[in-house]
């Protein structure tokens, strides 16, 4: 090999150059795959934020996956070895070689991206530790994204064809020097790269200041590359207090314990609704089920005839919100009133904590609890979460093919689960078969990625545009056949059902590709005894209200914990809903928005169009903020549970 003619520190600057062009063409490829989202908003986006943004972040993932080779390139490594043909072919191989997998994680999230509304982080690796199905899927996206395998290609003929090889001296002494000089350069300008700043005052950059470059929380992966967030998350502590205030204003300002003093409180529902401690309770997470999806919410023709009909006979909200963009974000949410801040609980060191949970606050007055998921039964990690928090039963893909009556692997859908339709019969008979009273849930599963339908339905349900309308009409269908088979059980009438979604998935409609609209899921309340009232509530919902709303219900006397409100007993201008954004804290109270980083409000809104928002944010501010030291608190000193 013919050396190159530069010396090593303007070579190692060459290529470094060369992997700003290639960060930045994945950055190119990352919008136009986002297109649809990012389309609406561009034009008040500033290209000179996003290019400074892109290249502050892409230069501490180049320095930090560079290391390696710039210790190889600079150090005074004995002058034989850095003048061998077998250094160059091996520098040369590290380079290439690393930054190819770097270049092929940021293709790769272009794709996951779409189900997350984020970069990847660390907790990926945690989240599908237990799942054996990665290579299928896999697969199918390279089929589905074939163009971004060609673009892999090009990207790993640019990093061979355009490496820059470096010349090296023969005379021993300059070499040397030079070569003890050249690490004590790039050492301080590396540090700087890598924390994204040279003044004292900044902190490394993490992912939350992607925001100050963008208008939006979602916009905030523009400007990131997912090396940065792998390695900015990798074993990091999720949660610390802020401390925002002394405890004892802490303690007037917010408070997440319900049914203080261990007595029943006796707001309205109990002396209204003359509920009892022998209702039954059935809660429904159906995967992916989006407001947008669903007609009773919209003006325009959408997916869900049966589930139109099902909301017009139930109590549902104006606004309703996920608290999470994953599958594992609803189930501390739904279940246990504990919101999505900053990584998904499942995944941190803090799921270890005493949980509190609807299964396990009822089972302490006699309820029989059970849980169903028709994959197999480590998916997700949700037959861990679902017994931590007092699921005495679970049922999954094994029990439902031990079980005679159904179709065992006949009804396995090849990639994540039993098909929707068979496994709610399964849930709606092994309901039959639990002792009154009961508190059950089902997570539904069909209604996701690689988005098919049984055989037999595909033509039935086809619905023109994106795959998933497909899947909900089918899985609207599976609804419908549950409720009609419940309805014939003794169990129905004192029922308390509740169907609500994991989280969001496609999206095309402009008044739901905004930061609030990729949260909002129904949140529908379904009594057959017609006791509730019916109707849509303007108290704003969010998924971590359903616990206690359920408890205090059914009458629950004792004191518990969760993130949330009742939703029957709050008026509209004391309720709330909070999400975790890229960062930012997103809060919404009655008819306005809040954002706030951690430190600083960043943006305030009024829901309402042609409207401002009040002129004072001062009591929405002090309520997020307690909201939050709470949660870090408790989550810190394991106090999630009423002593």
């Amino acid at each position: 090999m013919k050396p190159h003619p530069f010396i090593s520190p303007l070579a190692l600057l060459c290529n470094f150059v060369l992997l700003y062009l290639l960060y930045f063409l994945c950055r190119v490829v990352y919008i136009l795959e986002f297109w649809d989202i990012y389309s609406a908003g561009w034009s008040q986006l500033s290209l000179g934020s996003l290019l400074s943004g892109g290249f502050r972040f892409d230069t501490s993932a180049i320095i930090y996956t560079n290391l390696l080779y710039a210790i190889l390139l600079l150090l005074p490594w004995p002058l034989k070895w850095k003048n061998s043909h077998a250094w160059h072919i091996t520098t040369k191989c590290v380079f290439v070689v690393g930054n190819m997998l770097m270049l092929i994680i940021n293709l790769v999230d272009t794709v996951y991206s779409r189900y997350t509304g984020r970069r990847t982080t660390w907790t990926f690796f945690s989240e599908f530790a237990q799942e054996n199905n990665l290579g299928n899927i896999f697969f199918i996206e390279l089929w589905n994204h074939w163009y971004l395998v060609l673009v892999g290609f090009a990207f790993l003929a640019i990093l061979i064809w355009g490496y820059t090889d470096y010349r090296q001296s023969n005379k021993p002494k300059p070499y040397y020097l030079t070569h003890c000089l050249y690490p004590l350069l790039f050492l301080p300008l590396s540090i700087i790269g890598m924390r994204g700043g040279a003044s004292t005052a900044i902190r490394p950059i993490t992912i939350s200041n992607a925001n100050q470059y963008v208008n939006e929380p979602s916009q905030a992966a523009i400007v990131l590359n997912t090396p940065f967030s792998l390695i900015r998350t990798m074993g990091k502590t999720t949660f610390t207090d802020p401390q925002y205030f002394t405890q004892n204003e802490l303690d007037n300002l917010y408070t997440p314990i319900h049914n203080e003093g261990m007595n029943a409180p006796a707001n309205f529902q109990f002396s209204t609704f003359n509920f009892q401690l022998n209702k039954n309770v059935v809660i429904l997470i159906v995967e992916s089920l989006a407001r947008e999806y669903i007609g009773f919410y919209n003006s325009y023709p959408c997916h869900t005839p049966f589930l139109d009909s099902l909301i017009s006979h139930s109590l549902t909200f104006s606004q309703s919100y996920a608290n999470g963009r994953k599958s594992i974000d609803a189930m501390p949410s739904i279940l246990s009133g504990i919101p999505m801040f900053v990584e998904p609980f499942i995944l941190t060191s803090y799921s270890l904590n005493n949980v509190s949970g609807i299964a396990g606050e009822l089972s302490k007055v006699g309820y029989s609890t059970a849980f169903f998921h028709g994959a197999e039964n480590s998916s997700m990690g949700f037959q861990a979460f679902a017994r931590s928090t007092g699921f005495a039963h679970y049922y999954g893909r094994s029990e439902y093919n031990e079980d005679p009556h159904f179709g065992g692997m006949n009804d396995f859908d090849g990639t994540w689960a039993i098909w929707d339709e068979e496994f709610l019969q399964f849930f709606a008979q092994k309901l039959d078969q639990l002792p009154q009273p009961f508190c059950s849930a089902l997570f539904t599963a069909t209604s996701h990625h690689p988005f098919v339908v049984p055989e037999r339905y595909r033509q039935t349900f086809h619905q023109e545009g994106h795959p998933m309308y497909t899947c909900i009409r089918y899985v609207d269908h599976a609804l419908q056949h549950f409720f009609h088979t419940a309805s014939q059980m003794p169990w129905f009438q004192n029922t308390l059902f509740v169907i609500t979604a994991d989280h969001t998935n496609h999206t095309e409609r402009p008044e739901y590709a905004n930061p609030l609209g990729n949260y909002s899921v129904p949140i529908i309340i379904y009594d057959p005894s017609a006791t509730l009232p019916r109707g849509v509530s303007d108290v704003v919902a969010q998924q971590t209200d359903i616990m206690p709303t359920l408890l205090n219900l059914v009458g629950y006397p004792y004191p518990y914990i969760a993130f949330g409100i009742d939703l029957l007993s709050t008026s509209a201008d004391d309720s709330w809903a909070l999400h975790y954004n890229n960062g930012i804290y997103q809060f919404v109270r009655h008819n306005r928005a809040l954002f706030f980083d951690g430190e600083q409000t960043v943006g305030y809104q009024s829901l309402i169009p042609d409207t401002l928002p009040p002129a004072d944010n001062t009591n929405d501010l002090q309520l997020l903020k307690a909201i939050v030291q709470s949660y870090m608190q408790r989550m810190v000193d394991n106090r999630l549970v009423v002593e």
